[in-house]
């Protein structure tokens, strides 16, 4: 059975820094599609990046600014958000599917596993 277990959440100002992890357990990453998505208060759930055959992608509203990794090593996945601002405020969630097809990679549905969620609040 796969799990995914987010951290690194939490409360920072604008301009500040995050790093988000993504650890599984059950199945190893090395050959799935792993990606982020958030979910702001009165939002739909959107994507922001994912890691697909050492690819990544981004939303064009993160790009630039949040890097996506994957540590085969670790079964642990990354997401570095740098110079963050209100909007990014959010809860993050990380998912995992290991048949999604490249064109699926940005849509919530066709992810498979997901974790529980971590907050990111920026605020001043």
């Amino acid at each position: 059975q796969v799990q995914l277990v987010e951290s690194g959440g939490g409360l920072v100002q604008p301009g500040d820094s995050l790093r988000l992890s993504c650890a599984t357990s059950g199945r190893a990453f090395s050959r799935a599609t792993v990606g982020w998505f958030r979910q702001g208060p009165g939002k739909e759930r959107e994507f922001v990046a994912a890691f697909r055959q050492n690819r990544p992608y981004y939303s064009d509203s993160v790009k630039g600014r949040f890097t996506i990794s994957l540590d085969n090593t670790k079964n642990t996945a990354y997401l570095q958000m740098d110079n963050l601002s209100p909007a990014d405020t959010a809860v993050y969630y990380c998912a995992a599917d290991w048949g999604l097809i490249l064109s699926s990679l940005r849509q919530a549905p066709h992810y498979d596993y997901w974790g529980q969620g971590t907050q990111v609040t920026v605020s001043s």
